[in-house]
């Protein structure tokens, strides 16, 4: 039997055990059945609950925090696609997930480097008042990559959105955001004006017109 502070009282009757419980305003909580003898511990049940509650609500949102979200960007991502994009790491950070955000290259994107951190550092700010980055964003192969973590509760900005909850299940069982929102520029033309600036139209030309 386990006494209620912790210590070990040996090996006791259950008659003994339960008049001292008595005596002592406690309960006689058997914390491992299967063990031989059997271990006891004299305990308010209220409270012992309450601890074990606490526990497994620490652990489960400790378990959550390990969850990785992945966001994917490119260099000619149209505005209103970086905005769901936005939305969906947002309401990531405040499920307490981190995010990692990915840009990749293609082609003759990779001339152009500057641009993709453009849009990766744009990305990064927007998401300032939810996440910190865990490093600058760098560049690994054809890609930039930069990890986010959700900034504290008390420090973090509440979620714009809605319901973040509905937002969460429509992603459960995927490692990576819906990524069917985004128009990569080099996979599809994008329409024409959706891109006030885009730095690779006159790349895609050239390569139109060579052909």
């Amino acid at each position: 039997m386990i006494g209620p502070e912790g210590n070990q009282l040996g090996v006791l009757p259950v008659n003994e055990a339960l008049a001292m419980a008595r005596n002592l305003g406690v309960d006689l909580v058997e914390i491992a059945p299967n063990a031989t003898p059997p271990v006891c511990r004299l305990v308010d049940y209220g409270k012992y609950r309450y601890e074990l509650s606490k526990k497994e609500k620490e652990s489960r949102k400790h378990q959550h925090a390990n969850k990785v979200k992945e966001v994917q960007l490119s260099p000619t991502i149209d505005p209103h696609d970086f905005t769901v994009k936005l939305s969906h790491a947002i309401d990531f950070l405040c499920e307490e997930m981190k995010v990692k955000v990915t840009l990749r290259f293609r082609g003759r994107e990779m001339a152009h480097q500057q641009y993709g951190f453009q849009t990766v550092e744009k990305f990064v700010k927007e998401v300032a008042p939810f996440a910190h980055p865990d490093a600058p964003p760098k560049l690994i192969g054809r890609g930039i990559n930069v990890m986010l973590s959700p900034l504290p509760r008390n420090k973090r900005a509440k979620n714009p959105n809605p319901s973040p909850s509905a937002a969460h299940e429509r992603n459960k069982g995927d490692d990576s955001a819906d990524d069917n929102d985004e128009t990569d520029g080099a996979s599809a033309a994008p329409a024409k004006g959706n891109f006030a600036n885009n730095p690779f139209s006159q790349l895609n030309g050239n390569r139109v017109n060579q052909a």
